[in-house]
């Protein structure tokens, strides 16, 4: 059976990679019509997303890699930001 909850019950709500790392906190829901097409999850001062970031506030999670949505999210560890590759780039 599908469960069905408003968006707004959406805001404030914890994230957790499928590891069980916690994320962060669902900032803002980004809409593209009638549909969602991404989460702003707020980085929080005890997050795996704030000791990856350091200064950065979040990130942006696009829908297709959030997995569950109950009274926590639940999202791929892939929208986990790798910038070890990043920085290996640009040297």
């Amino acid at each position: 059976m599908l469960n069905m909850k408003k968006i707004t019950e959406s805001y404030e709500m914890r994230v957790f990679t499928d590891t069980g790392e916690y994320f962060g906190d669902v900032e803002e829901i980004i809409l593209a019509g009638n549909k969602i097409s991404g989460w702003r999850v707020r980085a929080t001062k005890s997050s795996f997303l704030n000791k990856i970031l350091g200064s950065a506030k979040g990130v942006i999670v696009p829908h297709p890699l959030v997995k569950s949505i109950g009274d926590i999210m639940i999202i791929s560890k892939t929208a986990i930001p790798n910038y070890s590759a990043v920085a290996g780039e640009e040297e």
